[in-house]
């Protein structure tokens, strides 16, 4: 049996986690994060770097290689926001609907009212940090469109509003675990676990 890759996975949202677990499974052997480590704060000006201090700081408190990532959605007709954002795009403490709200609202407000107006992508940055200070990242895209109303139960965060262009004209929060073929997340991971085949 062939020993996988040990990660501590720095995520401290559990949505986020369990897609990560799923599109990993069997190939990282993803650890939880320590308990009673408080929020990391995530103030760096792109993706990439935002990933770098959670894996760093969840790093440095497990005292093992540790995995984070960052997402954001990337709509044209709002010069890229929410982008770096989209967590915390209506405020701090907020839902995930209150995110979307907030979306819907600004496309309106600047005339974005057609599938054509409203083309978008989402962004993944994945780092992984070791102990002694080896750091590795990749990057996941998918690119698509935000739906005129939301549709679907599935997923988390903007799923209900984000149709995918290599999709069949369904949002990721209706395609359930399919979303992971083609999603900025599942192609990060993926490309990850590619990576550290060859650090073997």
């Amino acid at each position: 049996m062939v020993d996988l890759p040990r990660l501590v996975c720095a995520s401290a949202n559990p949505d986020k986690v369990a897609e990560i677990a799923l599109v990993l499974d069997g190939l990282v052997d993803l650890q939880p994060r320590p308990a009673g480590l408080g929020d990391v704060v995530e103030d760096a000006p792109d993706l990439e770097g935002n990933a770098r201090l959670k894996a760093v700081a969840v790093c440095e408190a497990a005292g093992a290689p540790a995995v984070s990532d960052d997402t954001g959605l990337e709509v044209d007709a709002l010069d890229g926001a929410p982008g770096v954002f989209s967590a915390r795009y209506a405020g701090d403490d907020v839902s995930y609907q209150d995110n979307v709200d907030k979306l819907m609202v600004e496309l309106e407000r600047v005339g974005a009212l057609t599938h054509e107006q409203r083309t978008a992508r989402f962004r993944t940055a994945v780092m992984v940090v070791w102990p002694d200070g080896r750091a590795l990242s990749v990057e996941g895209a998918a690119e698509g469109h935000i739906a005129l109303t939301p549709a679907g139960y599935g997923g988390f965060g903007y799923d209900p509003v984000f149709v995918p262009a290599e999709g069949d004209g369904r949002t990721f929060a209706e395609m359930g675990d399919e979303k992971h073929e083609i999603s900025h997340r599942g192609r990060a991971f993926r490309a990850l676990a590619e990576a550290l085949r060859g650090e073997d």
